[in-house]
């Protein structure tokens, strides 16, 4: 494979949920690409993400220069004294999609991962425990992922956050809607347990 369509594969194989043969295929759809078309278009998207998308500097979330912090932070009709802690930006989208949720949010930006050698300083945690002070927060939601890495972040979070003496909880886990018991594995079906609610 010559030198720059190898270089495009290796680039967009390091994507999210692309491995390299779909990597492959998206490079050689570009290199086919006769009139440039699609090319320019990616390359104009690419540079306006470049120019225009940021960081939200108080939430982590994804948002334009022009409006940082984001829409969601700034919108005076969110409840000031609920923060959401998620562990990527993409959560808050999925979170905001189910309309439960009415608070702020903060994306910590990854996990604690010995394996990857990630620790507090990877995570945007110092930032939390700044906003808890400062933002007089009264509850936070650990909205992280079930994981063995993640329950290990959550329960950090959790002592560093009882230190500040503010309302810690946990979103709830268990079976997803529509699924059936007999289809669950083991480690679903003891949060679904141990997690239970009244009726």
């Amino acid at each position: 494979m010559i030198e720059p369509l190898e270089r495009l594969i290796e680039v967009l194989a390091r994507l999210p949920g692309l491995g390299r043969r779909s990597a492959e295929r998206i490079a050689l759809r570009l290199a086919r690409d006769r009139n440039r078309a699609l090319t320019d278009e990616l390359i104009a998207a690419l540079t306006e993400l470049r120019t225009r998308v940021a960081q939200c500097r108080l939430c982590g979330g994804i948002t334009t220069a022009e409006a940082n912090p984001c829409a969601i932070c700034t919108d005076p009709r969110r409840d000031p004294g609920i923060l959401c802690v998620v562990e990527d930006p993409a959560d808050i989208a999925a979170i905001e999609a189910s309309g439960a949720f009415t608070g702020r949010y903060h994306a910590l930006l990854g996990r604690l991962s010995a394996v990857r050698g990630e620790g507090r300083h990877h995570l945007r945690a110092d930032e939390l425990f700044r906003r808890v002070e400062s933002e007089h927060i009264e509850e936070v939601v650990l909205a992280l992922d079930t994981d063995a890495e993640s329950e290990a972040t959550a329960r950090w979070l959790a002592e560093h956050l009882a230190a500040l003496r503010v309302k810690t909880s946990r979103i709830a886990c268990g079976l997803p809607v529509g699924s059936g018991i007999a289809y669950s594995d083991p480690q679903t079906l003891e949060q679904a347990i141990r997690r239970r609610v009244p009726l």
